[in-house]
């Protein structure tokens, strides 16, 4: 017998990030009262999404000096809360998207919903070393990022070195972004070749601020004389086995992101990366209903403003019912 709580609305939303709470703040202006599920530490983050692991936000329309991701994102949730979306502190673990009502379900309860948004995001992957987390001896927000675009013209990495790890498009993408600002940009990588594409190869390789450490691995971190910023990191040539000092003002991961569709189990389209394929210039899926927003479908640009754009893109859709 199942003994989940039952909730019905006509728009269930999964997610806590600006893309979620978008959509429901439009929903609920529009007095659809939806439900949205924020999450228990879901993919070990909290309720709030990747701005609740980020300090200082300068690149938010409406804050001209900036604002902190963890407030930026309490408001959002205040915001929906106010318009009438009900929170259900809860990780949605399955979805039944075979036939209508969708059913929406956590461990304790059970939403039928004649629309879903799926605004679950993408954790950028991050790699462990000493120094590297976010505990009171790391460095995480502290000179190590996640995020170039995001982070990379912060006054602590102008006019110095940074350095970059990956291999891919990406890590090619921000190491010539970082350029920028940045007196030098090292790439470590820890093979003898770049699997990015050629012409982004050729891009970095022809940047005379860019020099490539090939064959490394970074395996520590540390703190600048006060220990208050990154200072520099241990390299680790896997030739060689030497352990050398690089000093650098700024640490980026380039190695991709994870998007949170694994719950979904199949039942939507996914891309070779796991992001929820959406019909071009739309949010909406391959099931009509179910709409995606925010990261969880864009691998491109992954920026709050782009995804509370998709949010509302969503909420737009259903309420106008064009789909």
């Amino acid at each position: 017998m199942d003994d989940r709580k039952l909730l019905k609305t006509k728009l269930c939303i999964i997610g806590s990030g600006p893309a979620a709470h978008t959509a429901a703040i439009y929903a609920a202006r529009a007095e659809l009262k939806p439900i949205l599920f924020e999450g228990w530490m879901a993919n070990d983050i909290a309720p709030g999404g990747q701005l609740t692991t980020t300090t200082d936000v300068e690149n938010f329309p409406g804050f001209p000096d900036g604002i902190l991701g963890a407030e930026l994102m309490d408001r959002c949730r205040r915001q929906s809360q106010r318009f009438g979306t009900e929170i259900i502190t809860e990780t949605v673990s399955k979805v039944d998207f075979s036939k209508r009502p969708f059913k929406v379900i956590t461990d304790s309860t059970t939403v039928e919903a004649e629309s879903v948004v799926v605004a679950t995001g993408a954790v950028a992957k991050r790699l462990k070393f000493d120094g590297s987390g976010d505990s009171p001896d790391g460095f995480w927000n502290r000179g190590i990022s996640a995020c170039a675009v995001c982070d990379g013209a912060a006054p602590i990495f102008r006019d110095r070195p940074l350095a970059v790890i990956g291999g891919g498009d990406s890590a090619m993408e921000e190491a010539n972004f970082l350029t920028k600002f940045g007196s030098k940009v090292y790439i470590i990588h820890r093979r003898d070749k770049f699997r990015a594409s050629k012409i982004m190869q050729g891009k970095v390789m022809r940047n005379p601020k860019v020099e490539v450490l090939w064959n490394s691995v970074v395996v520590g971190a540390y703190g600048d004389e006060k220990g208050r910023v990154l200072g520099g990191l241990k390299v680790k040539n896997l030739v060689t086995g030497d352990v050398f000092d690089l000093k650098v003002s700024g640490l980026f991961f380039a190695i991709g992101h994870e998007p949170a569709t694994k719950f979904l189990d199949g039942q939507l389209e996914l891309d070779s990366d796991g992001y929820i394929v959406t019909k071009p210039g739309t949010t909406m899926t391959s099931v009509e209903g179910v709409f995606a927003a925010g990261d969880v479908q864009d691998k491109k640009y992954r920026q709050a403003v782009t995804a509370a754009g998709t949010g509302n893109s969503c909420s737009l859709t259903f309420i106008l019912g064009k789909y």
